[in-house]
């Protein structure tokens, strides 16, 4: 995977542009009000979604398997940005207690146990109350069952990707011992935009309890 968007990040640079997910806005509004303040994004990329928290004040800390999209990052935010080098399989990188954590559209592209390794080390990464948020793509999307099936939800597509595709069942099963407090379907983004049309991701919110043993 580590050269499969060293490879993209190389030939397509910033290639989403700079407006921020909507996702991300969501999730910037509910840390805010929860009165979050430092935050970790796994698959941080070259950055989109983190100079919405950067301007409303958030410390940010970032993990990115890409070195050509860190070195975007700090291009474009500074060389305040700090991203950890490396895969998310890889985590903890620092033994930081965050305040929230939001992983946006990168837990489909995992199999089911490094999808649970990273569920459980973002979760042990969290203070007590603290929040996390992951965005996946759902079995609703109209690119569900494209390409060659692995096993169920899961295919590999024509770009040599493989997507595990979201259900409620899924994302109990995944979820469930990890704080799972809400689910949502949504579009992303929530209007189609011409060559950027809109499809169906889960928004996942879990909260740690408040115990430390939680």
């Amino acid at each position: 995977m580590a050269e499969f968007w060293e490879s993209s990040f190389q030939g397509k640079q910033t290639m989403w542009g700079f407006e921020p997910a909507d996702s991300a806005i969501a999730s910037l509004n509910l840390f805010r009000e929860q009165g979050l303040n430092k935050i970790l994004i796994p698959g941080f990329g070259y950055g989109r979604n983190v100079k919405i928290f950067m301007d409303h004040g958030f410390y940010v800390t970032g993990i990115e398997i890409s070195e050509t999209a860190i070195v975007l990052a700090k291009k474009h935010y500074g060389d305040d940005v700090k991203v950890y080098h490396g895969s998310v399989s890889a985590m903890p990188f620092d033994q930081e207690l965050y305040d929230g954590i939001f992983c946006y559209a990168l837990i489909h592209l995992l199999n089911a146990q490094e999808r649970i390794k990273l569920i459980s080390d973002c979760y042990h990464q969290l203070r007590p109350g603290g929040y996390m948020i992951f965005v996946a793509i759902s079995t609703n999307a109209t690119t569900y069952g494209q390409g060659k099936k692995l096993s169920k939800n899961r295919f590999l597509t024509q770009h040599g990707v493989k997507l595990f595709f979201y259900d409620r069942e899924a994302i109990e099963k995944e979820f469930g011992n990890f704080g799972l407090i809400e689910a949502t379907e949504i579009d992303e983004p929530a209007k189609s935009m011409g060559n950027k049309p809109s499809q169906k991701f889960w928004q996942i919110i879990c909260k740690k309890g408040d115990s430390v043993n939680s």
